[in-house]
Protein backbone atom coordinates (compact mmCIF):
# COMPACT_ATOMS: atom_id res chain seq x y z
CA UNK A 1 0.00 0.00 0.00
CA UNK A 2 1.46 3.33 -0.72
CA UNK A 3 0.70 5.84 1.96
CA UNK A 4 -1.22 9.66 0.95
CA UNK A 5 1.85 12.00 0.58
CA UNK A 6 -0.41 14.62 1.57
CA UNK A 7 -1.15 12.68 4.73
CA UNK A 8 2.36 12.34 5.56
CA UNK A 9 3.04 16.04 5.02
CA UNK A 10 0.17 16.83 7.24
CA UNK A 11 0.41 14.78 10.31
CA UNK A 12 3.75 16.54 10.82
CA UNK A 13 2.45 20.19 11.04
CA UNK A 14 0.03 21.05 13.94
CA UNK A 15 -2.39 24.09 13.42
CA UNK A 16 -2.91 24.42 16.81
CA UNK A 17 0.62 25.68 18.03
CA UNK A 18 0.09 28.62 15.43
CA UNK A 19 -1.30 30.72 18.36
CA UNK A 20 -0.16 33.86 20.13
CA UNK A 21 -1.90 36.61 22.13
CA UNK A 22 -2.98 40.21 21.15
CA UNK A 23 -4.50 43.06 23.30
CA UNK A 24 -8.12 44.16 22.25
CA UNK A 25 -6.05 47.58 22.37
CA UNK A 26 -3.68 46.71 19.69
CA UNK A 27 -6.31 44.87 17.67
CA UNK A 28 -8.19 48.32 17.74
CA UNK A 29 -4.93 49.80 16.64
CA UNK A 30 -4.21 47.56 13.86
CA UNK A 31 -7.97 47.23 12.44
CA UNK A 32 -7.19 51.40 11.77
CA UNK A 33 -4.66 50.85 9.90
CA UNK A 34 -5.58 47.98 7.62
CA UNK A 35 -2.83 45.59 8.82
CA UNK A 36 -6.25 43.56 10.21
CA UNK A 37 -8.64 43.61 8.07
CA UNK A 38 -11.72 41.27 6.28
CA UNK A 39 -11.87 39.13 3.34
CA UNK A 40 -14.48 40.26 0.69
CA UNK A 41 -16.84 37.52 1.32
CA UNK A 42 -17.56 38.21 5.19
CA UNK A 43 -21.06 39.44 5.65
CA UNK A 44 -22.13 42.66 7.68
CA UNK A 45 -21.82 43.59 10.88
CA UNK A 46 -25.08 41.33 12.89
CA UNK A 47 -25.05 41.79 16.22
CA UNK A 48 -27.76 44.29 17.83
CA UNK A 49 -26.42 46.54 20.53
CA UNK A 50 -27.45 44.07 23.32
CA UNK A 51 -25.00 41.51 22.16
CA UNK A 52 -22.61 43.86 22.31
CA UNK A 53 -23.38 45.14 25.42
CA UNK A 54 -23.18 41.17 26.71
CA UNK A 55 -19.33 41.78 25.08
CA UNK A 56 -18.59 44.30 26.73
CA UNK A 57 -19.52 43.22 30.16
CA UNK A 58 -18.13 39.50 29.36
CA UNK A 59 -14.59 41.69 29.10
CA UNK A 60 -14.98 43.17 32.27
CA UNK A 61 -16.65 40.95 34.36
CA UNK A 62 -16.40 37.26 32.93
CA UNK A 63 -14.11 34.88 34.64
CA UNK A 64 -13.33 33.11 31.54
CA UNK A 65 -11.47 34.15 28.57
CA UNK A 66 -13.51 35.38 25.34
CA UNK A 67 -13.32 32.86 22.58
CA UNK A 68 -10.12 32.89 20.03
CA UNK A 69 -9.96 34.71 16.90
CA UNK A 70 -8.99 33.24 13.64
CA UNK A 71 -7.26 34.85 11.09
CA UNK A 72 -5.01 34.29 7.93
CA UNK A 73 -2.04 36.15 7.75
CA UNK A 74 -1.39 37.31 3.92
CA UNK A 75 2.32 36.69 2.97
CA UNK A 76 1.84 35.57 -0.49
CA UNK A 77 -0.72 37.82 -2.96
CA UNK A 78 -1.09 35.46 -5.75
CA UNK A 79 -3.94 33.58 -4.10
CA UNK A 80 -5.31 36.47 -1.84
CA UNK A 81 -9.21 37.06 -1.21
CA UNK A 82 -9.70 40.78 -1.78
CA UNK A 83 -9.58 42.45 1.31
CA UNK A 84 -12.37 44.64 3.06
CA UNK A 85 -12.15 47.14 5.75
CA UNK A 86 -14.29 47.43 8.81
CA UNK A 87 -17.17 49.13 9.42
CA UNK A 88 -17.60 50.83 6.06
CA UNK A 89 -16.08 47.87 4.07
CA UNK A 90 -14.08 49.76 1.69
CA UNK A 91 -12.15 47.77 -0.73
CA UNK A 92 -8.45 48.03 0.30
CA UNK A 93 -5.77 48.39 -3.08
CA UNK A 94 -3.69 47.27 -2.76
CA UNK A 95 -3.07 45.26 0.55
CA UNK A 96 -0.37 44.81 2.59
CA UNK A 97 2.15 41.55 2.72
CA UNK A 98 1.66 40.51 6.15
CA UNK A 99 -1.97 41.66 7.24
CA UNK A 100 -4.14 40.17 9.00
CA UNK A 101 -7.19 38.56 7.61
CA UNK A 102 -10.07 37.62 10.20
CA UNK A 103 -11.94 34.99 9.06
CA UNK A 104 -13.76 34.87 12.62
CA UNK A 105 -14.37 37.46 14.86
CA UNK A 106 -15.45 39.95 12.94
CA UNK A 107 -18.36 41.17 15.33
CA UNK A 108 -16.20 41.18 18.25
CA UNK A 109 -13.41 42.95 16.78
CA UNK A 110 -16.10 45.33 15.56
CA UNK A 111 -17.61 46.23 18.97
CA UNK A 112 -14.29 46.94 20.33
CA UNK A 113 -13.47 48.47 17.58
CA UNK A 114 -16.29 50.96 17.81
CA UNK A 115 -16.11 51.73 21.24
CA UNK A 116 -12.33 52.88 19.99
CA UNK A 117 -13.52 55.22 17.67
CA UNK A 118 -16.60 56.12 19.40
CA UNK A 119 -18.68 55.41 16.88
CA UNK A 120 -22.51 56.95 16.63
CA UNK A 121 -23.93 53.39 16.84
CA UNK A 122 -22.35 53.33 20.39
CA UNK A 123 -23.91 56.59 21.78
CA UNK A 124 -26.53 54.60 23.90
CA UNK A 125 -24.31 52.60 25.22
CA UNK A 126 -22.54 53.52 28.88
CA UNK A 127 -20.82 51.74 31.74
CA UNK A 128 -22.81 52.58 35.13
CA UNK A 129 -20.79 52.64 37.87
CA UNK A 130 -23.73 52.11 40.41
CA UNK A 131 -24.36 48.87 38.91
CA UNK A 132 -21.08 47.86 37.65
CA UNK A 133 -22.81 46.76 34.38
CA UNK A 134 -22.43 48.31 30.80
CA UNK A 135 -25.42 48.69 29.54
CA UNK A 136 -27.84 51.42 27.38
CA UNK A 137 -29.65 54.45 27.45
CA UNK A 138 -32.14 56.04 25.69
CA UNK A 139 -30.13 59.04 24.00
CA UNK A 140 -27.53 61.25 25.29
CA UNK A 141 -29.35 63.43 27.62
CA UNK A 142 -30.71 60.56 29.78
CA UNK A 143 -26.59 59.73 30.92
CA UNK A 144 -26.38 59.74 34.39
CA UNK A 145 -23.93 61.55 36.28
CA UNK A 146 -23.10 58.15 37.79
CA UNK A 147 -22.68 56.80 34.28
CA UNK A 148 -19.88 57.05 31.14
CA UNK A 149 -19.83 56.36 27.55
CA UNK A 150 -18.15 53.20 26.21
CA UNK A 151 -17.23 55.00 23.87
CA UNK A 152 -15.72 58.10 25.97
CA UNK A 153 -14.16 55.48 28.40
CA UNK A 154 -12.50 53.34 25.78
CA UNK A 155 -11.43 56.27 23.28
CA UNK A 156 -8.48 55.85 21.39
CA UNK A 157 -7.59 59.38 22.94
CA UNK A 158 -6.97 59.91 26.10
CA UNK A 159 -7.49 63.28 26.02
CA UNK A 160 -11.00 62.60 25.45
CA UNK A 161 -11.57 60.86 28.20
CA UNK A 162 -9.82 63.13 30.98
CA UNK A 163 -11.73 65.69 28.99
CA UNK A 164 -14.83 63.96 29.61
CA UNK A 165 -14.35 63.30 33.37
CA UNK A 166 -13.53 66.54 34.17
CA UNK A 167 -16.26 68.32 33.72
CA UNK A 168 -18.38 65.76 35.84
CA UNK A 169 -18.23 66.78 39.90
CA UNK A 170 -18.77 63.38 40.02
CA UNK A 171 -16.03 61.44 38.16
CA UNK A 172 -13.28 63.49 38.97
CA UNK A 173 -13.71 62.63 42.29
CA UNK A 174 -10.30 60.65 42.64
CA UNK A 175 -11.64 57.59 44.01
CA UNK A 176 -14.01 57.52 41.24
CA UNK A 177 -10.92 58.80 38.27
CA UNK A 178 -8.97 56.07 39.70
CA UNK A 179 -11.99 52.89 39.17
CA UNK A 180 -12.39 54.56 35.22
CA UNK A 181 -8.63 53.89 34.99
CA UNK A 182 -8.75 51.01 36.07
CA UNK A 183 -11.58 49.72 33.85
CA UNK A 184 -9.55 51.45 30.84
CA UNK A 185 -6.68 49.31 31.46
CA UNK A 186 -8.49 46.56 31.80
CA UNK A 187 -10.59 46.49 28.90
CA UNK A 188 -7.99 47.83 26.61
CA UNK A 189 -5.10 45.38 28.00
CA UNK A 190 -7.84 42.73 27.48
CA UNK A 191 -5.54 39.42 25.69
CA UNK A 192 -7.25 37.76 22.66
CA UNK A 193 -5.96 34.59 21.62
CA UNK A 194 -5.35 34.63 18.32
CA UNK A 195 -5.38 31.48 16.02
CA UNK A 196 -3.07 31.67 13.17
CA UNK A 197 -3.07 30.34 9.60
CA UNK A 198 -1.41 31.35 6.39
CA UNK A 199 -1.86 31.75 2.80
CA UNK A 200 -4.96 30.01 2.85
CA UNK A 201 -6.99 30.36 -1.07
CA UNK A 202 -10.38 31.71 -0.80
CA UNK A 203 -12.16 28.09 -0.96
CA UNK A 204 -9.35 27.39 2.64
CA UNK A 205 -10.42 30.37 4.13
CA UNK A 206 -13.87 29.90 3.25
CA UNK A 207 -14.50 26.04 4.31
CA UNK A 208 -12.90 27.59 7.78
CA UNK A 209 -15.03 29.97 8.01
CA UNK A 210 -17.78 28.00 7.64
CA UNK A 211 -16.79 25.55 10.03
CA UNK A 212 -16.07 28.44 12.85
CA UNK A 213 -18.96 30.63 12.12
CA UNK A 214 -21.23 28.87 9.61
CA UNK A 215 -22.14 26.14 10.51
CA UNK A 216 -23.99 25.39 7.34
CA UNK A 217 -26.42 28.01 7.63
CA UNK A 218 -28.18 28.65 4.29
CA UNK A 219 -28.31 32.67 5.32
CA UNK A 220 -25.00 33.03 5.63
CA UNK A 221 -23.87 31.28 2.36
CA UNK A 222 -26.21 33.94 0.94
CA UNK A 223 -24.80 36.87 2.29
CA UNK A 224 -21.24 35.99 1.24
CA UNK A 225 -22.32 35.76 -1.92
CA UNK A 226 -23.92 38.79 -2.11
CA UNK A 227 -20.48 40.20 -0.20
CA UNK A 228 -18.84 39.47 -3.37
CA UNK A 229 -20.50 41.70 -4.96
CA UNK A 230 -18.87 44.55 -3.40
CA UNK A 231 -16.43 44.12 -6.61
CA UNK A 232 -18.98 45.27 -8.65
CA UNK A 233 -19.91 48.19 -6.80
CA UNK A 234 -22.56 46.61 -5.25
CA UNK A 235 -23.24 46.79 -1.49
CA UNK A 236 -26.55 44.84 -0.69
CA UNK A 237 -26.17 46.30 2.94
CA UNK A 238 -26.20 50.05 2.37
CA UNK A 239 -27.44 50.17 -0.77
CA UNK A 240 -30.78 47.48 0.04
CA UNK A 241 -31.27 45.99 3.14
CA UNK A 242 -30.19 48.50 5.84
CA UNK A 243 -32.91 51.09 3.95
CA UNK A 244 -35.60 48.67 3.59
CA UNK A 245 -35.56 48.57 7.85
CA UNK A 246 -35.09 51.96 7.90
CA UNK A 247 -38.63 52.78 5.80
CA UNK A 248 -39.79 49.95 7.87
CA UNK A 249 -38.63 51.48 11.52
CA UNK A 250 -39.60 54.92 10.08
CA UNK A 251 -43.27 53.48 9.50
CA UNK A 252 -43.46 52.77 13.16
CA UNK A 253 -43.24 48.67 11.93
CA UNK A 254 -40.80 46.30 14.38
CA UNK A 255 -41.13 43.60 12.58
CA UNK A 256 -37.67 41.76 12.75
CA UNK A 257 -37.11 39.92 15.31
CA UNK A 258 -34.52 38.11 14.58
CA UNK A 259 -31.30 39.95 13.61
CA UNK A 260 -30.60 37.68 10.35
CA UNK A 261 -33.69 37.98 9.33
CA UNK A 262 -33.02 42.13 8.66
CA UNK A 263 -31.14 40.95 5.42
CA UNK A 264 -32.61 37.17 4.59
CA UNK A 265 -36.10 38.45 4.34
CA UNK A 266 -35.70 42.08 2.26
CA UNK A 267 -33.27 39.68 -0.46
CA UNK A 268 -36.36 37.06 -0.72
CA UNK A 269 -38.45 39.97 -1.29
CA UNK A 270 -36.02 40.58 -4.05
CA UNK A 271 -37.76 37.48 -5.88
CA UNK A 272 -40.66 39.69 -7.56
CA UNK A 273 -38.57 42.16 -9.37
CA UNK A 274 -36.31 39.45 -10.51
CA UNK A 275 -39.13 37.64 -11.98
CA UNK A 276 -40.17 41.03 -13.69
CA UNK A 277 -36.36 41.50 -14.88
CA UNK A 278 -35.83 38.38 -16.71
CA UNK A 279 -39.11 37.96 -17.83
CA UNK A 280 -40.08 34.51 -16.78
CA UNK A 281 -43.73 34.00 -16.64
CA UNK A 282 -44.39 33.45 -13.27
CA UNK A 283 -44.40 30.64 -11.25
CA UNK A 284 -44.94 30.14 -7.59
CA UNK A 285 -41.44 29.34 -6.41
CA UNK A 286 -41.03 33.03 -6.60
CA UNK A 287 -42.78 33.73 -3.25
CA UNK A 288 -40.93 36.87 -1.33
CA UNK A 289 -39.73 34.35 1.48
CA UNK A 290 -36.30 33.16 2.56
CA UNK A 291 -36.82 29.03 1.45
CA UNK A 292 -37.18 30.79 -2.07
CA UNK A 293 -34.28 32.93 -2.61
CA UNK A 294 -32.62 32.71 -5.83
CA UNK A 295 -29.36 34.18 -4.64
CA UNK A 296 -27.34 32.63 -7.86
CA UNK A 297 -29.92 33.93 -10.38
CA UNK A 298 -29.41 37.60 -8.53
CA UNK A 299 -26.05 37.47 -8.30
CA UNK A 300 -25.35 36.78 -12.09
CA UNK A 301 -27.50 39.88 -12.77
CA UNK A 302 -25.56 43.01 -13.78
CA UNK A 303 -24.66 45.49 -11.52
CA UNK A 304 -27.91 47.75 -13.40
CA UNK A 305 -30.28 44.89 -13.12
CA UNK A 306 -29.95 44.44 -10.17
CA UNK A 307 -29.65 47.84 -8.88
CA UNK A 308 -33.13 47.98 -10.89
CA UNK A 309 -34.40 45.09 -8.85
CA UNK A 310 -33.38 47.12 -5.64
CA UNK A 311 -35.42 50.23 -6.86
CA UNK A 312 -38.11 48.79 -7.93
CA UNK A 313 -38.45 47.29 -4.44
CA UNK A 314 -37.69 49.85 -2.26
CA UNK A 315 -40.20 51.70 -4.03
CA UNK A 316 -43.21 49.14 -4.03
CA UNK A 317 -42.12 49.14 -0.30
CA UNK A 318 -42.91 52.85 0.17
CA UNK A 319 -45.95 52.34 -1.77
CA UNK A 320 -46.85 49.21 0.67
CA UNK A 321 -45.88 51.50 3.24
CA UNK A 322 -48.42 54.27 2.07
CA UNK A 323 -51.28 52.00 1.33
CA UNK A 324 -51.56 50.90 4.87
CA UNK A 325 -51.25 54.38 6.33
CA UNK A 326 -53.95 55.56 3.84
CA UNK A 327 -56.43 53.40 4.16
CA UNK A 328 -56.15 53.34 8.21
CA UNK A 329 -55.43 49.81 8.29
CA UNK A 330 -53.97 48.58 11.88
CA UNK A 331 -49.72 48.46 11.76
CA UNK A 332 -48.99 44.88 10.80
CA UNK A 333 -47.89 42.05 13.23
CA UNK A 334 -46.27 39.90 10.66
CA UNK A 335 -43.75 41.00 7.86
CA UNK A 336 -44.90 38.45 5.45
CA UNK A 337 -47.99 41.40 5.24
CA UNK A 338 -45.33 43.66 4.05
CA UNK A 339 -43.30 41.39 1.65
CA UNK A 340 -46.38 39.64 -0.27
CA UNK A 341 -47.79 43.20 -0.35
CA UNK A 342 -44.48 44.86 -1.71
CA UNK A 343 -44.24 41.96 -4.12
CA UNK A 344 -47.65 42.59 -5.52
CA UNK A 345 -46.52 46.14 -5.81
CA UNK A 346 -43.54 45.15 -7.70
CA UNK A 347 -46.53 43.51 -10.01
CA UNK A 348 -49.08 46.13 -10.15
CA UNK A 349 -46.54 49.77 -9.98
CA UNK A 350 -49.09 52.25 -9.38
Amino acid sequence: MKLSDSLKKMVAYNPTKQTFQMSALNLCEKIETNDITLPLYQRDISWSTGKCVSLLNYQLNGKAPISPISVNKITDDSNCVTQITFINRAIIEPFKLGQLSVTDGQQRLSTNYKCYINHPDFSCIVLDLQRGIFTTSIDNESIKSSQIPAGILLNKDTDVFFNYVNQSKLLKKPEITNILLQARSKLRDYNYTINLAENLTEKEQIDWFEVLNNAGSRVTKIQMKFSKLRLAGIDVYSQYTKIYKQKLDEAGFNLFSVKDTEVSIPIANLNCALELIIGKEHSLNFTPIPSDVKENQLCNLTAEKLKTCFSLTLDALDTSINFIKLNNLKNPDRIDYITYLTGYFVFARN
